[in-house]
């Protein structure tokens, strides 16, 4: 007897993002992958975030290949409660998180992803293009950036800093933690914790993301760099973590990166 495919949660978080939720929603349900849960997280957005979720809804029970759709709608600590709480909602083998304004960037996308999965397979992951509010394609994060996404990914290949975008990151929801919250660097510590417990990390091969920029961490950059400091040393310890901040701050003298 052949097992069931995998059931994948999406889960996105968004606040007073009704302008760019309706495209990020749109990419998943166009997924020719029938085996999708979609979660939507708002946390009480003041605009008009709750009727696109409510058009959303609406549209997806119209598709033939409609997917499992989940929501809520109430005030949250910020963007890792809301992450959490979607995590608390999901019911899939796997989970995946893609923010308001970030989609996937064609209807395979995910088709394509999970014929690299196997049974021992805990994370999957891939590339990321970086993309403007106009939707305009900048290059890829590993063209765009001094942080180059490895053949190979282990927890130790974050000693530097986030070298994948957990927008193409996809866990095995069964070793995937909360997030820590009131620190800008959580998604760091998040993939660190996920990488350490899996027994097989599969490379996609596969662009698996539009990653819109101009996050939460550019715009409060300078919290972002403490916080991001107060993870490593946490992962790999206090004069590993010296000696990487030191290659880190050189490497940033010689590199032109905005992103």
């Amino acid at each position: 007897m052949l097992a069931r495919p995998p059931l994948l949660s999406i889960i996105t978080v968004v606040y007073n993002g009704a302008y760019y939720l309706n495209g990020t929603a749109r990419s998943v349900l166009a997924q020719t992958y029938p085996h999708i849960e979609y979660i939507i997280v708002d946390g009480g957005s003041t605009d008009h975030t709750l009727l696109a979720i409510q058009l959303i809804e609406l549209g997806n029970e119209k598709l033939l290949n409609a997917k499992i759709f989940r929501w809520v709608s109430e005030p949250d600590k910020g963007l890792y409660d809301a992450m959490n709480k979607g995590l608390r909602m999901a019911t899939g083998d796997f989970v995946w998180f893609l923010n308001a304004g970030d989609e996937l960037p064609d209807a395979t996308t995910v088709e394509k992803m999970m014929l690299k999965c196997g049974p021992e397979t805990d994370v999957i992951f891939g590339e990321t293009t970086l993309v403007t509010f106009t939707r305009y394609p900048l290059g890829t994060r590993s063209q765009l950036t001094v942080q180059k996404l490895p053949l190979q990914l282990t927890w130790e290949s974050l000693r530097l800093g986030m070298v994948v975008c957990h927008q193409a990151f996809v866990a095995r929801r069964a070793i995937a933690p909360n997030f820590m919250e009131g620190n800008l660097a959580a998604d760091i510590d998040w993939v660190i914790e996920v990488l350490k417990k899996s027994r097989q990390t599969i490379n996609s091969g596969l662009v698996m993301a539009n990653y819109l920029t101009g996050g939460v961490s550019k715009q409060r950059h300078r919290q972002s760099l403490r916080d991001r400091y107060v993870v490593l040393k946490k992962q790999f310890g206090f004069w590993p973590n010296i000696l990487a901040h030191g290659r880190i701050v050189l490497r940033s003298l010689f590199a032109n990166n905005s992103y």
